[in-house]
C-alpha cells in the first residue's frame, strides 16, 4: 500500500533510524502501557514494539494509515482510528501511559493545551515524549525575561516538568519539513499550584500577553477593579512587562481572580 503524506493532516513521517532509536530510549518502554499519537506508517511503532511493551495503543486519524497499520502489525497493537483532539485519553487504560508523539505541527499546541487543561489531581500519563516544531518547543521551555516566554511556557509550567532531549533536522523526515523540530520530555509535577480552572489561567495569560510589550498596568486594570491593591499584595511593579514575571506570579494572580469572583 503506497501512502502519500497528507498536507492537510500535517503529516511528515520520521525516517531517521538514529533519531527513532533515541526517541524510544528516552524513557522505559519494556512492560509498560504505551500510547503513540500519529504513528503514520509505523516507523516509530516498530522501534517501540522491539522494546516489548506490555500493551501498545496507537491513535491514527487517517483511515488509510489505520488500515496500513492493521495490515503491518496485526494484533501487536490496538488501533484507535480517531482524532486525538476528541478522545478522552484517561479512558484508554486504567494504567498510567507513557506517550510518544510526532504531533501534527498545525495542532501540536492545541493538543498540549488540551492535555494540561484536562489534568485533574491524577495524571493519566507517566511521561510524554513529544515532538514539536523547534520554534514552538522553544516557547514551551522558555524562561522569564526572554522574548519567547509567554502563555505556553506558563501553562506547561503549571502542571509539568519539561526537558529538551534533542533537536531534529528536516532530513530526518519524509517529506522534509521546512523547519527544524525538537523532542521534549514532560513529566508530572508532584505539587502543582491549586486553581479552580485551567480556563482562568489561560484567560489571565491571554490578557497579559496580548500586548506583551506594554507595561503591566493596562492588563491589571482590565482584570482587577482593585488593581493597585492586588499589585501591592504580590509586590509587583506595574512598570514591568508580562515577560518579567515568574510563572508562579501568574498562578497567584489567577487564584486571586478566582477568589474575588467567589
Amino acid at each position: 500500500m503506497d501512502i502519500k503524506p497528507k498536507k492537510s493532516l500535517g503529516q511528515n513521517f520520521l525516517i531517521d533510524r538514529e533519531v527513532l532509536e533515541r526517541i524510544v530510549s528516552t524513557c522505559n518502554v519494556t512492560n509498560k502501557e504505551i500510547l503513540e499519537i500519529g504513528p503514520g506508517t509505523g516507523n516509530l511503532t516498530t522501534y517501540i514494539l522491539k522494546k516489548k511493551p506490555k500493551k501498545l495503543y496507537v491513535v491514527e486519524k487517517d483511515d488509510e494509515l489505520a488500515i496500513l497499520l492493521k495490515e503491518k502489525f496485526e494484533n501487536d497493537l490496538e488501533i484507535i482510528n480517531n482524532d486525538i483532539l476528541t478522545i478522552d485519553e484517561a479512558k484508554i487504560s486504567n494504567q498510567k501511559l507513557t506517550v510518544f508523539g510526532n504531533l501534527p505541527y498545525n495542532i501540536s499546541t492545541e493538543i498540549l493545551s488540551k492535555w494540561i487543561s484536562n489534568i485533574n489531581n491524577n495524571f493519566w500519563f507517566e511521561s510524554l515524549v513529544l515532538m514539536f516544531q523547534k520554534e514552538v518547543a522553544d516557547r514551551i521551555i522558555a524562561l522569564p525575561n526572554s522574548s519567547k516566554y509567554g502563555r505556553l511556557s506558563i501553562l506547561t509550567n503549571w502542571k509539568l516538568n519539561v526537558k529538551k532531549i534533542i533537536d531534529i533536522e528536516p532530513q530526518s523526515f519524509s517529506p522534509r519539513p521546512k523547519i527544524n523540530s525538537s523532542l521534549l520530555l514532560f513529566t508530572p509535577k508532584e505539587n502543582s499550584f491549586e486553581l479552580k480552572s485551567a480556563k482562568n489561567l489561560e484567560m489571565i495569560t491571554r490578557v497579559f500577553f496580548s500586548q506583551r510589550r506594554k507595561m503591566l498596568k493596562k492588563p491589571f486594570n482590565k482584570i482587577f477593579i482593585n488593581s493597585k491593591e492586588v499589585a501591592k499584595k504580590f509586590n509587583i511593579d506595574l512598570n514591568l512587562r508580562p515577560q518579567n514575571l515568574e510563572p508562579e506570579i501568574f498562578f497567584k494572580l489567577t487564584k486571586e481572580y478566582e477568589d474575588l469572583r467567589g
